[in-house]
């Protein structure tokens, strides 16, 4: 199967899946599959018990840079308990045309070591199911490059942030605390 092919019928499949969840009727995060930067399936139920930080990104932002911040929570809050999730969207015009540049950018640049998505839209018709449930929820959707969703160890909603929240910032590092800091399972 082509890759583009291949990419449309697993983001096809995840939409489908999980399209419909509404606020208040039990989803949570685990609920959703992400399509991995390597084109693989990436359940967030693999995740369950874990803060995530799940981030839309672009490389070619002025917010790029932090990816560094990012990197660097993750690295230091894994063995706490956080992952951190990179997903790339074009929704803003400043994102590679491919996983591969995406990928090799992030690597080469940041030395990227957290989860990646593949690029997928974020905002809108065609969001993801998962962005989709955080507007549903929140009534929030990323309005630039760099916003950032905290899901806590419930798999529920634990804050949203815009681009200029610094990953290593007082604000967000409060917040992922507060979350770590929270019972696996509570």
């Amino acid at each position: 199967m082509a890759e583009p092919t291949r990419r449309a019928v697993l983001l096809a499949a995840a939409a489908t899946a999980l399209g419909g969840a509404a606020p208040g009727d039990g989803t949570r995060a685990w609920d959703f599959t992400f399509v991995s930067i390597d084109e693989a399936p990436m359940p967030l139920a693999a995740y369950r018990g874990r803060v995530l930080l799940v981030v839309n990104t672009a490389s070619f932002c002025g917010y790029t840079p932090q990816y560094q911040g990012l990197e660097a929570l993750h690295r230091r809050l894994t063995p706490a308990g956080l992952t951190v999730i990179g997903v790339p969207s074009q929704d803003f015009g400043q994102e590679s045309d491919s996983n591969g540049k995406v990928k090799a950018f992030c690597q080469a640049t940041f030395d990227v070591q957290f989860p990646m998505a593949g690029i997928a839209h974020v905002r809108g018709p065609e969001a993801l199911p998962f962005y989709r449930w955080v507007k549903a929820s929140r009534g929030w959707q990323p309005e630039w490059n760099f916003n950032k969703v905290l899901i806590g160890r419930d798999g529920m909603i634990a804050g949203v942030f815009g681009a200029t929240d610094e990953p290593t910032g007082k604000l967000m590092t409060g917040a992922i605390d507060a979350q770590i800091a929270r019972t696996p399972g509570a």
